[in-house]
C-alpha cells in the first residue's frame, strides 16, 4: 500500500469527528436506533434527534456540494443547531456581499 490517503468524501470530511464516531456506532449496531440509545445510555427519542440533526446534516453537504467550504460550514452550523438559522443567514448574506465586492 502506497503513502497516499483515497481521497475523503466531502460529506465525511464535513462531519464533526462525535458525528463520525456516532456512524461508526450506528452501522455496528445493525442500524438500531434502539440498541444505539442503550450503548450511549440514553432515551431513543434523544438518539432520534441527534439521527435527524446527522441527516440533515449530509443532506446540507449534498445540496452545497458545488460550494465553497465557508459557506458548507456554516450551513452545517446552522444545520447542527450550533448557531441560530438567522445568525447563519446574516453570516451568509455578509460572505455573498464580501464575495460581490471583491470580484469587482
Amino acid at each position: 500500500m502506497g503513502s497516499q490517503e483515497p481521497d475523503v468524501p466531502a460529506w465525511i470530511s464535513d462531519l464533526p469527528p462525535q458525528d463520525l464516531e456516532f456512524v461508526r456506532r450506528f452501522v455496528l449496531q445493525s442500524g438500531s436506533l434502539n440498541a444505539l440509545a442503550e450503548l450511549y445510555r440514553i432515551s431513543y427519542p434523544t438518539i432520534r434527534q441527534r439521527l435527524d440533526r446527522l441527516i440533515a446534516r449530509l443532506q446540507t453537504s449534498e445540496n452545497l456540494a458545488d460550494t465553497d467550504p465557508l459557506t458548507r460550514k456554516i450551513r452545517g452550523f446552522v444545520a447542527d443547531g450550533s448557531i441560530d438559522p438567522a445568525v447563519g443567514k446574516t453570516l451568509l448574506t455578509t460572505y455573498a456581499q464580501l464575495k460581490a465586492e471583491a470580484a469587482q
